[in-house]
Formats: C-alpha cells, sequence, structure tokens
C-alpha cells in the first residue's frame, strides 16, 4: 500500500513540463529555464522566452495559462497582456516571461539572474 504524496518539488517539476508543453506548441523561441532556489523565495523556477511579435507573445502567455489551468493551476497573476511587449504569467512556484527579443535583450533578465551562480572555490571560501 504505498502513499501517493506529493513533494513541493514533483509538484514543480509537473508545472514545469506543462509549462514546456505550452510554449512548444505555439512554438516560443529560445527558451530558458532558471532555477532560482536560494536566491529569491519568490519561485524555484523562471522560464523565459521570446515570441516573434506583440502578437505572438500574447498568444503565448495565454496558452501557458490554459495549460496550467487545465492541469489544475490557477495562475496567481498575468501582467502586461495590454502592451504584449513582455508578459508575465506567476504560477507560485513557476513564473514565466514572454518577451519580445529586443525587450528580453535589453532588461537581460538571464544576466540579472545568473550572476554568480559558478560554485565558489571550495579552499578560497573556507580560508581565512
Amino acid at each position: 500500500m504505498s502513499t501517493s504524496r506529493k513533494t513541493k518539488a514533483d509538484t514543480t517539476a509537473e508545472l514545469r513540463k506543462t509549462v514546456i508543453a505550452a510554449l512548444e506548441e505555439l512554438k516560443a523561441k529560445d527558451v530558458r529555464e532558471i532555477d532560482v532556489r536560494g536566491k529569491t523565495s519568490i519561485a524555484d523556477l523562471l522560464v523565459i522566452a521570446s515570441g516573434t511579435s506583440a502578437r505572438h507573445v500574447k498568444s503565448i502567455a495565454d496558452e501557458v495559462v490554459k495549460f496550467a489551468k487545465k492541469a489544475g493551476v490557477m495562475p496567481l497573476g498575468v501582467e502586461g497582456e495590454q502592451e504584449a511587449e513582455w508578459v508575465l504569467v506567476d504560477l507560485g512556484d513557476v513564473i514565466v516571461h514572454v518577451m519580445l527579443p529586443r525587450i528580453r535583450e535589453f532588461y537581460g533578465l538571464e544576466r540579472l539572474w545568473t550572476v554568480g551562480d559558478r560554485e565558489p572555490d571550495v579552499d578560497a571560501a573556507s580560508a581565512g
């Protein structure tokens, strides 16, 4: 008799798969996942993707919302749909950013969230 109790990691992994499926469905470009556990308490994973036009960006974000709802996850918020240059879909443990390439390049979220990701030198860290 096994209990099928889901951990937070399991739920986040399932939500990640749902998000990736939605992005693939509408052919999002340059999809990048960034693990932000230990860097912030707002989420475990950021998913950043590009659309080819404002209409494409909005459609991709709408698809993410649709797939999440089908999976039983209600978005906590969706921002930027009006302009659709950068739409943020907050799914709790996973936050999805869908952006036009020029907006993505300008704000550089990948650079922001991956600064210092290299493991520190253990000997240097313990010396002193």
